[in-house]
């Protein structure tokens, strides 16, 4: 098993798993921890699709847009927790309802 399969079944199981915490649990604080473990694995498969072939060097292009979507995904969880408490504060909890409010 070489070391680019071994990255992508990584990234694939990280991106299966989050999705999975995503849909079962309603808390709101470990969707946000959800989304950024299928973010991982989204990072990891796009390091392990930059093709590696022996002599030469490794496509620069998927580690960039690694790095700079490590980036935004900071960005985005701290807006995702600003969020969060801002549901906290209105509702009490950190869940969204059921049911629409009127």
């Amino acid at each position: 098993m070489s070391h680019v399969f071994l990255y992508a079944l990584v990234g694939v199981g990280l991106f299966t798993l989050g999705l999975y915490a995503l849909i079962v649990h309603p808390h709101l604080l470990r969707k946000i921890l959800a989304i950024n473990v299928m973010g991982s694995g989204v990072f990891l498969m796009l390091v392990a699709l930059g093709r590696r072939t022996p002599g030469t060097l490794p496509d620069p292009v998927p580690h960039a847009m690694a790095i700079t979507g490590i980036v935004v995904a900071i960005s985005a969880t701290a807006l995702a927790l600003a969020l969060m408490l801002r549901v906290q504060v209105e509702t009490g909890r950190a869940e969204l309802p059921e049911e629409p409010l009127e």
